[in-house]
């Protein structure tokens, strides 16, 4: 067989190959084999992260927490995705979120904050380099605001 010499086989010629490519091995990517991650991995560790920053209060933007609000409902749509999209290659992922903000809170820190922690998990999670997270401020939540599914109380 070709590249077989005696006592190295097979492992010596992709040994040399991987070595020829500047050594492609990564955490996803071994000789071993390949990690594939789905996007709805990353889209659930993206809208985790994004919500355990304080000043965040919710994800996604008046439509879409309303429809979410709807599917969650019905067991169909998962809160940990709304108002957020990404883009994963094999080795590195970008995002986009949509958050609401609470009033009072520093927009460029929050956003700041959220950037980095997602960041921090998605990397260290999946093993993805995250190569952007762009952050849309849709909204300001003013405490004592109704949302679709708390009616007002009366008092």
């Amino acid at each position: 067989m070709a590249g077989e010499s005696a006592g190295g086989g097979q492992v010596a010629t992709r040994e040399r190959g991987r070595s020829q490519s500047g050594g492609s091995d990564t955490p996803l990517q071994t000789e071993r084999g390949q990690t594939s991650i789905a996007d709805a991995v990353v889209t659930k560790v993206a809208g985790v992260a994004a919500r355990e920053v304080r000043g965040v209060y919710d994800l996604g933007g008046g439509v879409q927490r309303a429809l979410g609000s709807v599917t969650q409902r019905v067991g169909v749509g998962d809160e940990r995705t709304q108002g957020v999209s990404v883009e994963v290659g094999e080795r590195e992922a970008a995002v986009d979120l949509t958050i609401v903000v609470e009033y009072g809170e520093s927009i460029p820190r929050v956003s700041q904050a959220v950037r980095e922690n997602v960041i921090k998990r998605i990397e260290g999670i999946t093993g993805l380099g995250v190569t952007e997270v762009n952050v849309t401020i849709n909204d300001l939540y003013f405490p004592g605001d109704e949302t679709p599914d708390q009616p007002a109380r009366v008092q």
